[in-house]
């Protein structure tokens, strides 16, 4: 493999994909934030650690981020240390986090003027799919671009979705999470309202999931709201918040009635405010169950007894 890899966000998901990565056969290079454990564990694999974004820059062909938010992409990449500072003509750079498109297109703008290439590659799937190299990529970049890093996205990605130019892959995924966050603010309340007219949530799962209303999101996120699997979904409250709010951006810049996904953001918005970033999205169900006065854990107990009070 002659290109050599550098990667940014060893999360849930990029220690994963990074892994997979280096499995590839490919020089990689990598970068964390507090936790070690990720850098090491991949250290021993046989990357090495950058001390900065502009020194991977520097080394490396083509760099992935996986990060939480914009403004970290942002000052990633325009930081004094960061990618810009160091970017060389021809350098790609990969974005798989979720972003606010305006700012995607921004830094694409940027990246070009130095002779390099930004292509934005959110991700669908879970963490599990990216230790197994299974994730779904949706990319927004030119058709060159994507041939030339197609066989590296294909270390962590099983399907890889062109969507169309730079910017076009986040808006994408933006429209995938409002769908799936948009579900995860409507079961909450569904959970909650059968739990006061008496529907456990136990007999919910066992109605909806075998339908055509069944899905790979309302099984994980049942998964905790029936089993309490804490770790059934895991990308935090604090995300959600995250993206939603970016979806509702979007939506007004297109100058586009958004009255669901106006709904939605307050349920996350809510829990942000009350301290509950660091749950899980299905952890939204307890937290609607407090708005009403419904325990949802004390509910499910019952169910598991016979009967909903």
């Amino acid at each position: 493999m002659s290109d050599v890899i550098g990667f940014i966000g060893l999360g849930f998901m990029g220690l994963g994909m990074a892994s997979n990565i280096r499995k590839g056969g490919y020089d990689l290079w990598v970068k964390g934030r507090r936790n070690r454990a990720p850098v090491e564990s991949l250290v021993s694999q046989g990357a090495q650690e950058a001390a900065s974004p502009r020194e991977m820059a520097e080394k490396c062909d083509i760099i992935h981020l996986c990060l939480s938010n914009s403004p970290q992409i942002e000052a990633t990449m325009r930081g004094p240390d960061g990618i810009l500072a160091g970017a060389r003509p021809g350098l790609i750079v990969i974005d798989t986090s979720t972003a606010d498109p305006a700012s995607t297109e921004a830094l694409a703008a940027e990246l070009g003027e130095k002779g390099g290439h930004f292509v934005d590659a959110p991700l669908g799937g879970t963490p599990v799919q990216a230790e197994a190299g299974q994730l779904i990529a949706m990319v927004g970049c030119d058709d060159d671009i994507l041939e030339r890093i197609r066989p590296v996205i294909e270390c962590w990605a099983g399907t890889v979705n062109h969507i169309g130019p730079a910017g076009a892959g986040h808006k994408m995924k933006l429209l995938m999470n409002f769908i799936s966050l948009s579900y995860g603010a409507l079961y909450s309340e569904a959970l909650v309202l059968g739990a006061r007219v008496g529907i456990s949530p136990q007999t919910i799962r066992d109605v909806i999931a075998p339908s055509r209303m069944g899905c790979g999101f309302f099984d994980t996120f049942m998964s905790y709201a029936v089993d309490r699997n804490r770790d059934a979904h895991k990308f935090s409250i604090a995300n959600a918040a995250k993206d939603i709010r970016y979806l509702n951006d979007m939506a007004a810049n297109a100058n586009v009635v958004n009255i669901m996904a106006g709904a939605a953001k307050h349920y996350y918005t809510q829990a942000v405010a009350t301290g509950h970033e660091e749950d899980y999205v299905p952890m939204l169900s307890d937290h609607v169950g407090a708005l009403n006065g419904v325990d949802l854990d004390d509910v499910v107990r019952k169910g598991r007894k016979g009967g909903v009070d």
